[in-house]
């Protein structure tokens, strides 16, 4: 009789990264569930005798992030803590070979598209079934729907498609199933996820799909928010604008990484956009989506890029006045086409241009919402913090953006409800409201 060699009896995956990570480290549990494993999702003080590492390889400091995680949980495998552990995600994609080499203790490496090899490692079968029906770690009221994996850009910086592949659309009808599915249990608020959102459908039906997508995603009962994440600005169909107008489910709500502004920079970055194209998207996205939050995100540090190149992004951010944004320091990263150019901005002057950006933004951000004092805005609340009640309006997203603050001993709301908050004080990143009563 053939007998099993190894069976663990308790799983614990840690997820690094992105959220694009976190709804891969979601499937995977569904698998192991559905092979009656018993899993935890980052629990510290798990009893699980196996660890499996979902890593980000992103930039360096994530890189570094996920080398610590691994080699934490390696001494606590050689001094008899766990039985095994696993490696998956970006930096596995990336650097297997010189892992593999680096830390003997990991009993297997993945890449990113190899879940059926990590499920037969642990000798657990690849459930079809199972699509569409995923295990959430975030709140019970909202989600994320990857729509697509890889992406077929080149921009300069970006090690993404090294890690990731190229661009895979989901069909129509499985992402309508999953969006189903979740709503079933409660899932109220969709956040759509992709490395480049607005590329959905060409690989699958030869045309930009987003709009029906989201059309199809829209009519799903109990879903009562749709979140866009992660738009390409090149070659932006603007059909997606109107779906947004058209369906109330669909938050008046973009993000949509520019990454800079000075044309020689994007050039360099590859980004097949200049500024003037740039501001004329944006001039349009707000005429036919009026009062739109736009989210965006800048590098800073990219090779050659000048003071003056800094300060026409300065400038660029004062007159566009977004409602969120983000900012990253560039990261040298290898086989990149940005590799081949020196790594000219001093580490300092990288930290200092990410600091003088953010500085500008917090001034537009305070004056935006102190303008809201006195509106009285839809508020979902995720949580109970102190003596808080903590929620999200249309205009922010779960972890990145603004929350609204409500004092609990005044009064009260369900966790994972909408309520009517009427504002009235405001700092750069909060609010602070109460309840509309009647």
């Amino acid at each position: 009789m053939k007998t099993k060699a190894f069976r663990p009896d308790k799983i614990n995956v840690i997820t690094l990264g992105c959220s694009k990570n976190l709804v891969d480290s979601e499937n995977l549990i569904t698998q192991l569930r559905g092979n009656d494993y018993e899993v935890t999702h980052e629990k510290e003080e798990s009893d699980a005798n196996v660890v499996i590492v979902n890593t980000c390889g992103f930039i360096d400091v994530a890189k570094k992030e996920s080398i610590d995680t691994i080699v934490e949980y390696a001494n606590i495998k050689r001094e008899g803590g766990i039985d095994k552990l696993y490696v998956t995600g970006c930096l596995s994609q990336r650097y297997k070979d010189d892992l593999e080499a680096e830390i003997p203790e990991v009993d297997a490496f993945f890449g990113t598209l190899e879940m059926p090899a990590l499920l037969a490692r642990l000798e657990a079968d690849y459930k079809h079934e199972l699509l569409g029906s995923r295990q959430i770690t975030t709140l019970p009221h909202y989600a994320y729907l990857k729509i697509s994996e890889g992406c077929n850009r080149t921009c300069a910086f970006c090690a993404i498609p090294l890690m990731r592949g190229k661009h895979i659309s989901r069909p129509v009808e499985e992402l309508v199933m999953e969006a189903k599915n979740l709503a079933s249990r409660g899932v109220k608020e969709l956040l759509l996820i992709a490395q480049e959102l607005t590329y959905y459908g060409l690989d699958l039906y030869k045309t930009r799909e987003l709009p029906r997508l989201l059309h199809a995603l829209a009519d799903v009962e109990g879903i009562e928010w749709i979140r866009l994440h992660y738009a390409y600005p090149s070659k932006f169909p603007l059909e997606i604008l109107d779906a947004i107008a058209e369906r109330k489910e669909i938050c008046n709500y973009l993000d949509i990484p520019l990454q800079h502004v000075s044309d020689p920079v994007l050039e360099a970055m590859r980004r097949q956009i200049t500024r003037v194209e740039t501001e004329a998207l944006l001039d349009t996205i707000r005429e036919k989506v009026p009062g739109i939050a736009i989210r965006t995100t800048f590098l800073v540090g990219h090779p050659g890029e000048t003071e003056e190149d800094f300060e026409s992004l300065l400038d660029f951010v004062r007159k566009q006045e977004f409602e969120r944004v983000g900012v990253f320091q560039y990261s040298h990263e290898e086989s990149t086409r940005a590799y081949d150019l020196p790594d000219d901005i001093p580490a300092e002057v990288k930290a200092e241009r990410a600091q003088r950006l953010m500085e500008v933004q917090q001034e537009i951000s305070l004056r935006k919402n102190e303008a809201k004092i006195g509106l009285v805005l839809r508020t979902l609340f995720d949580r109970k913090e102190g003596k808080y009640f903590i929620g999200r309006t249309e205009a922010d997203s779960p972890e990145v953006d603004n929350e609204v603050l409500v004092l609990a001993k005044n009064n009260y709301v369900r966790l994972g409800d909408f309520a009517d908050v009427r504002i009235i004080g405001a700092e750069e990143f909060d609010l602070y409201g109460e309840l509309v009563i009647g």
